[in-house]
């Protein structure tokens, strides 16, 4: 009998039986795919219609809009912001003239995500003369944010 914690033998039956580990290999440098789907994404990302708004210029570009803002607010961690921020550019370019569609990191701003009590996201608020007056909570479909929208964008 052996000590509870000791290694077995090399020459033990079991050691034989096992199987060499595998090498994971990693090309040295990004394929072209790699670097296509990268550079694709930044592209995308700088195309956004909406703009970046943060504490400093929360107040001008939302609070003192003419028209009515919708604010998403988000993170860059968060898959489903990413996946509905495409929609609300559609959304923020067919509807310039009625809604304008901002954008405000919740890493980067927590005093205004704690100021309107953002607990999940991605949340959309709509301000109207400065004031809360429509509150969405989650990615959904374009038609679902469209009839969210409808009496912003009719």
């Amino acid at each position: 009998m052996r000590p509870p914690h000791s290694t077995p033998s090399t020459s033990s039956p079991r050691s034989a039986t096992r199987r060499p580990r595998r090498q994971c290999s990693r090309p040295s440098s990004p394929s072209s795919t790699d670097v296509d789907a990268t550079s694709d994404f930044h592209q995308r990302r700088n195309a956004m219609t909406a703009r970046a708004v943060t504490e400093a210029t929360f107040e001008q570009e939302v609070l003192m809009n003419d028209k009515a803002v919708l604010v998403d607010f988000w993170a860059e961690w968060c898959g489903p912001c990413r996946a509905v921020s495409p929609i609300l550019d559609q959304i923020a370019t067919e509807n310039s003239d009625r809604l304008d569609i901002v954008k405000l990191n919740v890493d980067e701003n927590p005093n205004l995500a704690m100021k309107y009590q953002i607990t999940a996201i991605p949340a959309f608020k709509v301000f109207e003369k400065g004031e809360v007056v429509k509150t969405v909570i989650g990615a959904k479909p374009k038609p679902a944010l469209e009839a969210d929208l409808a009496a912003f964008i009719s």
